[in-house]
């Protein structure tokens, strides 16, 4: 199946609140950022790929990071493509300055984000939170992110995702486990 890819803030309906929101601030990231629905049954990576013919080094996944450290938690989002995965407990956790790094639980995610598990993005984070994008991403010609939701997925360009506010580029990434 073939996925409809138009502008984004053409289908709000298709966008979490705070992803529409930063959208509209940003200027859709002059129009770059295109949307596309999907099966929300679908919206894990591996199964998103496979039913719409998504190459693994066209998607990238959207972690959130807790950072520990003494009595103060720090959040961080995570970007790398969905052929490797997210050096949390090195690089992620040196950049946070944290002695302990770990994924956050589901719900505070969800919570956090005001979007949908399955669907978070980089797009409409709290802005306080740093943005790590890994640099395999930000090279990217092409990439398929989360929209906040489960039933739609953005694309956009890497250098377009490097230009966020909160985004800081550098080497996140990891091989995936085999």
């Amino acid at each position: 199946m073939k996925l409809e890819w138009i502008p984004a803030l053409e289908r709000p309906d298709l966008l979490a609140p705070p992803v529409e929101r930063a959208l509209r601030e940003l200027g859709d990231l002059d129009g770059e950022v295109r949307v596309a629905e999907i099966d929300p049954g679908l919206a894990d990576t591996a199964a998103f790929c496979e039913r719409y013919g998504v190459a693994l080094e066209e998607s990238a996944n959207c972690v959130i990071v807790a950072g520990r450290r003494g009595g103060e938690t720090r959040y961080a989002a995570v970007l790398v493509l969905a052929s490797t995965r997210a050096d949390v407990n090195g690089a992620v956790r040196r950049h946070l300055g944290a002695r302990k790094a770990s994924f956050a639980p589901h719900e505070e995610a969800v919570g956090l984000t005001g979007m949908e598990y399955g669907g978070i993005t980089p797009i409409g984070l709290p802005e306080s939170w740093p943005v790590l994008v890994d640099e395999a991403v930000a090279a990217a010609p092409f990439v398929v992110i989360g929209s906040g939701l489960r039933r739609s997925k953005l694309a956009l360009s890497g250098a377009a995702l490097a230009r966020l506010k909160a985004v800081e580029v550098l080497p996140v990434a990891m091989p995936a486990a085999s």
